[in-house]
């Protein structure tokens, strides 16, 4: 693998994922440009790339940076991702993920950028009937953050087979944990995901946290989510990325571990870790599967994929153990 001397734009590079990444891609010796207006991103998670703070509202503003830059290759991670939000408010999300990607693909084909890496997600996939994804599934979002994502997934097929553009989406499912050196990880303080939550009560920044229904078609009754630790998807990053510049055809895989986890099984798990903490009774939230579990088969088929951080306590113990540092 040797991306020495090649040029890759990442969006988001200062986000959770997007800094992660970024680190991966340090030992290949490639140049990397980050575009994060800061948002939602930290220049403290930053770690290796150059910070451009450039919103990919600013059309001329993108497009004048990539035609000078001249990637090899774009990832992008900038969007929105919190599901009750886009439920509440769908116009954000279809303005930030989906049109802002739009502008965003269409200057990589104005200056012959070839290789796209999208950021996508197990939402995609809606409510499947066994609570098993695999990539060749139906799909049908239940929620304007999948639909968003659904949508530029969709654009990029459309838009590759008509030009010299070819693309990875990986489709996450519930990302978490961080890297070890504690430099990097989920900074914001209002964050949604479960494990970050887990963290915040655990060094006392929470004094409780809420489970959202207990009453899913689940053995305990919460919602089961395929647990993915973040620096075995910043991997996955590295190797679709050299898929790409190796000529590889446009490809969808999704990033998981094919295995599940309930919330409640989550919270005992920290539990027996970290001692005891409060847990409020809520009810569901709008646009939440009962279960979502990666079938994983494809990307290690064909990207060689292999996880090194496959283990529950492990994520929940990195997760704290970066909490404490912020």
């Amino acid at each position: 693998m040797n991306f020495k001397k090649k040029r890759v734009l990442v969006t988001g590079g200062a986000g959770y994922i997007g800094a992660h990444v970024c680190q991966s891609l340090q030992p290949t010796q490639c140049d990397v440009a980050i575009i994060d207006n800061l948002s939602t991103g930290f220049e403290s998670n930053i770690q290796n790339g150059e910070l451009h703070p450039i919103d990919l509202n600013e059309w001329d503003s993108i497009n004048q940076f990539i035609a000078e830059y001249k990637p090899d290759a774009v990832i992008h991670f900038a969007g929105s991702i919190v599901v009750p939000e886009s439920v509440k408010n769908p116009l954000k999300y279809y303005q930030n993920n989906t049109a802002n990607t739009l502008n965003l693909i269409r200057s990589c084909i104005s200056n012959n950028v070839k290789n796209f890496l999208f950021s996508s997600t197990a939402a995609v996939y809606g409510i499947p009937d066994t609570g098993i994804c695999t990539e060749s599934d139906h799909l049908k979002p239940i929620n304007p953050y999948g639909r968003s994502k659904l949508m530029t997934e969709m654009m990029l097929e459309d838009i590759a087979s008509s030009s010299n553009l070819n693309y990875v989406a990986l489709r996450y499912f519930n990302v978490a944990g961080a890297h070890e050196s504690k430099q990097m990880g989920q900074r914001m303080p209002d964050a949604t995901h479960l494990i970050k939550i887990i963290a915040q009560v655990l060094t006392k920044k929470r004094k409780e946290m809420a489970i959202f229904g207990f009453d899913y078609p689940t053995p305990d009754g919460t919602c089961i989510r395929d647990y993915i630790h973040v620096c075995d998807l910043a991997h996955a990053h590295v190797l679709a990325l050299n898929y790409l510049l190796d000529g590889g055809k446009s490809a969808v895989f999704n990033c998981g571990y094919s295995k599940g986890f309930s919330v409640q099984e989550v919270v005992n798990a920290a539990k027996k870790q970290f001692g005891d903490f409060n847990i409020l009774h809520g009810e569901r939230r709008d646009g939440d599967p009962p279960q979502l579990i990666a079938n994983a088969d494809q990307i290690k088929a064909i990207l060689g994929w292999q996880p090194k951080y496959n283990n529950l306590d492990l994520i929940i113990q990195s997760a704290v153990e970066f909490e404490k540092t912020i």
